[in-house]
């Protein structure tokens, strides 16, 4: 049996698809930027040489890392609001769950980035009167970002495709418009074609562009 495409169906519906993938770009930039805020801050607890502060930091992250996203979003939609006795807005908890989860692991990537470099040089800068301050910022943080960088990238790409999972408490992202534009026309596999089409439109520059600097990293080491 021959399958008779039809996407002309569909695509009259292109205002939905365009309106839901803006949607996905501003919860992808969004959650990225609020956390690496939070990577930063729980890196810095982990840091920090205190062990309470490490303890909660480290807790944070495991959470996080350890259950699966689609568990984090239902949880703080449906189940946070019983513990603190308010209603939560579904696009506030997509933008929460999906920060505090990419924060996890951007915090692991600053961490790992700044220990990886060689405590003789935290010596050296000490040794020479320089604060632990000014040896951060002018000679570890720099060595420290050109090991963690393909990382930060793999993993901001990767949370583009974890921003799908927000349409199952009905943000009206890219993946729901194109559920919408399916109760619409009755072709699934057009209109999930057309989804899946856009994400690799979108992505595929990305992904092309880390493994760039990936390779210019190499070269420059």
């Amino acid at each position: 049996m021959t399958y008779n495409w039809d996407f002309q169906s569909v695509w009259q519906y292109y205002d939905l698809f365009l309106w839901g993938l803006w949607i996905t770009v501003v919860y992808t930039f969004g959650s990225i930027f609020f956390g690496v805020v939070i990577g930063f801050i729980t890196c810095a607890a982990r840091l920090s040489g205190w062990k309470p502060l490490d303890i909660v930091a480290r807790v944070y992250q495991e959470l996080f890392r350890c259950t699966p996203l689609l568990v984090q979003l239902l949880w703080f939609y449906y189940a946070f609001p019983l513990l603190v006795g308010a209603t939560i807005d579904n696009r506030v908890a997509a933008m929460l769950t999906l920060s505090l989860y990419v924060g996890a692991f951007y915090a692991e990537i600053f961490r790992s980035g700044i220990v990886s470099i060689d405590k003789g040089q935290r010596e050296a800068a000490a040794a020479i009167g320089m604060s632990p301050a000014q040896s951060m910022i002018r000679i570890i943080w720099p060595q420290a970002v050109k090991r963690m960088l393909p990382s930060f990238i793999n993993q901001s790409v990767i949370q583009f495709k974890n921003t799908s999972l927000v349409s199952v408490i009905s943000v009206a992202d890219l993946a729901y418009m194109a559920a919408v534009v399916n109760g619409q026309t009755y072709r699934p596999l057009e209109s999930y074609t057309v989804m899946a089409l856009l994400y690799i439109i979108m992505l595929l520059p990305l992904t092309q562009a880390a493994d760039w600097i990936e390779k210019r990293l190499r070269v420059s080491d």
